[in-house]
């Protein structure tokens, strides 16, 4: 079955879910969407979860200690402090007193846990880029271009791309624009001390860490509705192609008994899902937003048990998984998940042939990493299909957002 086009899913200029919000812009529709019935519980679900204290996802809700120590990185694997510090130091001097204001939160702030990937506002942290001037706003884009890779800094702008084009799709660009998302930093810009960013809105979240020569950048939401630009000036657009290829290849590479136990679910809307499984706006990725304490056992087949061939694609997805962080930080992390491949597991939901619709994680220790095709939200597809996917890159064990190595420093 070949993949469908997100073309035969645009909605009719005229159709309520578009008409209704026509014209609103973040702020207002920020408001709009608590009486909302999709959006309205899913709101409430998730105020519930935001001022509680963070300590980290985990499989089996006891944090493991000892897995992120403070120390100076290994040589080549340094992050690029300087050029991060520079960066930023360019934004401050940029702002005004009052973006100032709202620019900057202390390093260990409670809101960096505010962070979402919907079109709505929920969290109005930081500054707002498409309401800053282009200077300014251009400072801050500055700031995430130092902190990672030019792969990385590139898919991140075209995902913003994507959500401009999507926005002009249906005709909501108030909503949902190439710089319709929030940017904050948190403490002060230092080669010695940490500090961090964080930039957020609709299908793009970035938590980005440095302490010294060490670079966390976690969680990360990355995602597309559609997956592809096919005409403007951007035509040619897309993304998380390879990707989803190599996991359809892992999955029909591996023996038939492996494959049948990394198969959880048979079905993306499985009738033997338990309650909650499927949530309205995550639906089966269990790490997104919100989700900081959340407990997620380990599922589906342990990695050590798959074939050569096998565990080279998923290298590969998770080399292309990490590709936003520069190159020193990247082998560094990258070695870190190699070092418990012993202690990770691989699950699966959904088909794997043709365009099929698919969930898998990789989970260990050191890392999640989801990847979930959805149903449409402002296209018109009610059931998953691979032009909508979201992506998450959690460090679990209580090394989100860099929290493991701040609590070490010593000036804690």
């Amino acid at each position: 079955m070949s993949a469908p086009s997100f073309r035969d899913y645009l909605f009719q200029p005229d159709h309520p879910r578009v008409a209704k919000v026509r014209g609103l812009d973040a702020r207002s529709y920020a408001e709009a969407a608590k009486d909302d019935p999709f959006a309205g519980p899913m709101i409430e679900g998730w105020k519930e979860l935001y001022p509680r204290p963070f300590t980290g996802v985990t499989s089996d809700g006891v944090v493991r200690d000892g897995l992120f120590p403070l120390a100076d990185a290994l040589p080549g694997e340094e992050a690029p402090t300087a050029d991060m510090v520079a960066a930023a130091e360019k934004l401050l001097a940029l702002a005004s007193l009052d973006q100032m204001s709202r620019l900057s939160y202390p390093v260990d702030a409670p809101e960096w846990q505010s962070w979402a990937n919907p079109e709505f506002m929920q969290h109005d942290t930081g500054v707002r880029l498409d309401e800053v001037d282009p200077a300014l706003r251009d400072a801050a884009l500055g700031v995430v271009e130092a902190s990672l890779s030019p792969e990385g800094y590139a898919l991140m702008r075209n995902l913003m791309r994507i959500n401009g084009f999507l926005g002009d799709l249906v005709d909501l660009p108030l909503l949902m624009n190439e710089y319709s998302y929030n940017f904050a930093l948190y403490g002060v810009p230092s080669g010695t001390e940490p500090w961090g960013w964080q930039l957020f809105g609709h299908h793009v979240a970035l938590n980005c860490l440095v302490a010294g020569s060490q670079l966390v950048v976690s969680p990360v939401f990355l995602g597309a509705e559609p997956d592809t630009i096919d005409a403007g000036p951007h035509q040619g657009v897309k993304v998380f192609k390879e990707r989803i290829q190599w996991a359809r290849e892992l999955m029909a590479g591996l023996p038939a008994e492996l494959r049948a136990g990394a198969v959880v679910f048979e079905h993306m809307e499985d009738p033997a899902m338990p309650e909650g499984r499927l949530h309205p706006g995550d639906e089966r990725h269990l790490a997104g937003c919100f989700q900081d304490n959340r407990v997620i056992p380990y599922e589906g087949i342990p990695v050590s048990a798959m074939p050569p061939s096998a565990l080279a694609l998923l290298d590969r997805i998770v080399e292309d998984s990490i590709s936003y962080l520069p190159a020193g930080p990247r082998a560094a992390r990258r070695r870190e998940i190699r070092e418990h491949y012993a202690e990770t597991w691989f699950s699966w939901i959904g088909g794997w042939q043709g365009g099929d619709a698919f969930y898998f994680r990789i989970q260990s220790p050191v890392v999640i990493l989801e990847l979930d095709h959805h149903t449409g939200v402002f296209l018109d597809n009610e059931t998953p299909a691979p032009f909508h996917m979201h992506t998450v890159v959690r460090t679990p064990n209580g090394n989100d957002y860099g929290r493991a190595l701040v609590r070490q420093f010593p000036s804690r």
